[in-house]
């Protein structure tokens, strides 16, 4: 929000200077973006008044003023606008003038051979304007050549660029910056006063509100004979210095009650509100819209409404996107002469509905999505009807109201405040004496500046029961709050920064540090870890969200490979290569009507493993085997000390069904690992061959051991040879080779060091329904040289539990 400091110390008598009051602002929370100092923008320009103003002799456009600046003689100045004419007070940049508006200098030149000593400006180049037409002319008499043009263009102003915190809606406004400066600095506040009215009710203006929840409270008063004009100089500055345009006296009074108390109103011509009612007599109301109904705004857009948009009608019929923007039918323009005010409270949950589903934010809107201040409705409607009797020549004739509001004791709240919890909270102050506690009388003096009452209880703890101020009410819901406010008005940097005399290393849980395992792990065999949304697009079983942002992530995510998937094909495509990657991520399942949720590890690679090698194939790379990218996920689980069983699988479509695995461990199901299917391939134009995989978290980490990760302990290598042994056999096709080999690791004993498969075949020679399989067998001993004694008992082990368990027929 943009704060003008002239405005501002209308308000409160700030002595800071600007840069000192942005710093305090900040200190406090409210961050001052940008500091503007618009007195720069017109340095030095003056008021002249143009005495005599003649044709260029050798320019038709170019015209030759005597312009009085307040010296001894009149200054020649050549002008190009085509409103110069005589006896009219300008601005005029003398030179040597530097406008930082336009990047200008003003120098004496020579124009067509006229000698010209400065610039008469217009309110473009003076930055009150992006296009002017020709030069300002000041509409006051009398003004005097030569005096400082700021004071009158209201360019002796300085402007602060203010951002608030969501939960202060009260700094959305004027009066709340006011407050929070006054409370800060300690000066006296003065707020605008508003006349009490006594306006009857009549019956050509009734309220009637469907939703008492959507809307608590609508004021409607009719204000008749106002005349339309431009709004005074001083009304119009202060718009254009909080970076709003000036329309019309009606409109902008609107708008300035907006800005200076945070409360949004709304102006409707009364003639169009009973042509577009049908009647004479109207009955506002508000309600949310039905289906096919349509609001052309303000902005000149027809747009269509939907259930979540809550308007306002005329004898049922919309005229106003509630809260947001009011329609273009009902608007007042220079043949207004009656008007009906709207001031309203809207629930923040039904503007911000609203607001998104058409698309649409407004001020209005961002102030009623933040709350705005129910106590202080009917005093910025009385405030406004006002400036209409004082600027408009308005005459408030009717009013009618739909209150819905609790009483007003209601509109605040009482909190319990403890002195022991703020020192425990905020810790010690520095003083010039040193460390002290915070005093129960500053607790005292830094509430009640807030606007807070209190009212000390008796007893020997310090307690006070604090009654929070109605435009805090929204913020200021539990102790912890008026604490806050105590360390923020008291200023942060004034407590003691000291530690606790007793600290303790901080530590990760167990599980966190298991899933920093995991993702070093694969890290370490080249993978980058990825990170996406847990919202995507709803397309079959995925969990709906009730009020997304967008309709593309309006669901849960039940996997991570989809989204792998679409990053391996995203980088393909912007010649990136292929994607090796993986990701650690939350998903989101239905299981049996109940929402749930799990951690799972995704895995995508089809990258060439050695790119730096390429030129030996020609540039081309080549695909990675079944067996190397197995490898990876091998090398992974090796890493974390997991061993998995491998069994064939067919059931997921996006895979090889004679290249795909599920994972288990311990009888537990750890995930799958698979080629990609040939058609998945072709369709998203991958490589010739890429593989996925997709992990359980849950189950990993148990068998890791639950999070309780113990380092591993180094055993020495063997130092003598081992000695190998073949072994072939016949064995049917449905018997998998990892059962095989656990087999023959557990009949073989500590003796048999590894199992190697070197040979498949299938053909002639080989019985219907099996296949001949070959292994190399190494025998190892850690401490001597093993014999032929030592060897074949355990070999012949192995070859028995074969031929028992799954009645292989031995050929060597």
């Amino acid at each position: 929000m943009l704060i003008s400091l002239n405005w501002l110390r209308e308000l409160v008598d700030v002595t800071l200077s600007a840069e000192k009051l942005a710093e305090t602002l900040t200190v406090a929370g409210f961050e001052v973006e940008n500091i503007e100092d618009r007195r720069q923008l017109a340095d030095g320009v003056v008021v002249g008044k143009v005495v005599d103003c003649q044709r260029h002799p050798d320019a038709d456009k170019l015209s030759v003023t005597q312009v009085d600046l307040g010296k001894e003689a009149v200054s020649t100045i050549v002008c190009g606008a085509k409103n110069v004419k005589a006896d009219i007070f300008v601005a005029v940049a003398p030179p040597k003038t530097y406008l930082p508006a336009v990047d200008l200098k003003i120098k004496t030149s020579k124009l067509r051979g006229v000698k010209s000593e400065g610039m008469i400006c217009s309110l473009a180049e003076l930055g009150l304007a992006k296009e002017s037409e020709g030069i300002y002319i000041f509409a006051e008499e009398n003004l005097t050549p030569g005096q400082d043009v700021r004071p009158l263009l209201g360019l002796d102003d300085i402007i602060l660029d203010l951002t608030s915190t969501a939960n202060r809606a009260d700094a959305l406004s004027l009066v709340g910056v006011a407050r929070e400066v006054a409370a800060l600095t300690g000066v006296a506040l003065r707020l605008p006063e508003a006349v009490e009215l006594d306006i009857p009710a009549e019956p050509t203006l009734k309220i009637e509100v469907a939703d008492a929840q959507a809307c608590p409270a609508y004021i409607g008063t009719v204000v008749e004979g106002v005349k339309i004009a431009p709004s005074p100089v001083w009304l119009q500055q202060r718009l254009q210095a909080a970076g709003v345009r000036p329309i019309n006296n009606v409109v902008d009074i609107t708008n300035y009650i907006l800005l200076e108390w945070g409360q949004p109103l709304h102006a409707f011509d009364r003639a169009k509100l009973q042509a577009v009612a049908g009647s004479e007599n109207i009955v506002l109301g508000t309600r949310f819209a039905g289906a096919g109904e349509t609001l052309k705004t303000l902005d000149g857009q027809t747009r269509e409404l939907v259930e979540q948009n809550l308007v306002i009608v005329a004898n049922d019929k919309p005229v106003a996107l509630a809260g947001v923007m009011g329609g273009e039918e009902t608007e007042v323009d220079e043949g207004t002469q009656d008007i009906v005010l709207e001031a309203a409270l809207f629930d923040p949950v039904a503007i911000r509905r609203s607001s998104r589903a058409v698309g649409l934010r407004s001020e209005s809107s961002t102030r009623y999505e933040r709350g705005v201040n129910q106590a202080e409705l009917e005093f910025a409607a009385r405030r406004a009807i006002a400036l209409f009797v004082e600027l408009a020549g308005g005459n408030p004739t009717a009013r009618a109201i739909a209150d819905a509001r609790p009483n007003r004791e209601d509109w605040t709240r009482s909190l319990s405040l403890r002195l022991s919890r703020v020192r425990h909270i905020l810790g010690q102050v520095r003083r010039e004496e040193g460390l002290d506690d915070l005093q129960a009388e500053e607790v005292e003096q830094i509430l009640t500046a807030l606007g807070c009452e209190l009212e000390r209880q008796a007893g020997e703890e310090t307690l006070w029961t604090v009654k929070v101020p109605p435009y805090r009410y929204r913020d200021l819901e539990r102790e912890i709050d008026l604490i806050e406010e105590v360390a923020r008005l008291y200023g942060y940097d004034r407590f003691a920064d000291t530690l606790p005399a007793k600290t303790e290393a901080g530590i990760l849980p167990p599980q966190r540090k298991a899933m920093a395992q995991i993702r070093e792990a694969f890290r370490a065999v080249g993978l980058t870890e990825v990170v996406h949304y847990s919202l995507v697009k709803p397309e079959a079983a995925e969990i709906a969200i009730a009020n997304p942002l967008l309709s593309e992530y309006s669901a849960l995510r039940t996997e991570l490979l989809p989204g792998l998937l679409d990053a391996f094909e995203y980088n393909l495509a912007r010649g990136n290569g292929a994607l090796n990657a993986f990701e650690v991520g939350r998903v989101f399942r239905n299981l049996e009507g109940i929402a749930s949720e799990y951690d799972a590890i995704a895995g995508i690679f089809g990258g060439d493993l050695n790119p730096q090698g390429q030129w030996v194939s020609g540039g081309k790379g080549s695909p990675m085997t079944w067996y190397e990218a197995k490898g990876l996920l091998d090398s992974v689980l090796e890493r974390l000390g997991v061993v998995a069983d491998y069994q064939p699988d067919s059931s997921d479509a996006r895979c090889h069904p004679g290249r795909t695995a599920v994972l288990s461990v311990g009888g537990k199901r750890l995930g799958f690992f698979g080629q990609l299917h040939p058609q998945l391939r072709r369709d998203r134009d991958f490589p010739e061959a890429v593989y996925a995989f997709e992990l359980s978290a849950a189950v990993l980490l148990e068998v890791m051991g639950g999070g309780n990760i113990t380092p591993p302990r180094f055993q020495t290598y063997s130092t003598y040879p081992a000695v190998k042994r073949d072994l072939a056999f016949f064995a049917a096709k449905n018997i998998a080779v990892a059962q095989l080999e656990a087999t023959m690791q557990k009949a073989g004993g500590e003796l048999l060091d590894a199992v190697e498969l070197f040979d498949v075949y299938e053909g002639e020679n080989v019985p219907a329904g099996e296949r001949s399989l070959a292994f190399s067998l190494a025998y190892r001993s850690r401490d001597r040289n093993l014999t032929e004694a030592e060897i074949e008992p355990a070999h012949q082990k192995v070859r028995q539990a074969l031929e028992e368990q799954f009645g292989a027929t031995l050929r060597s």
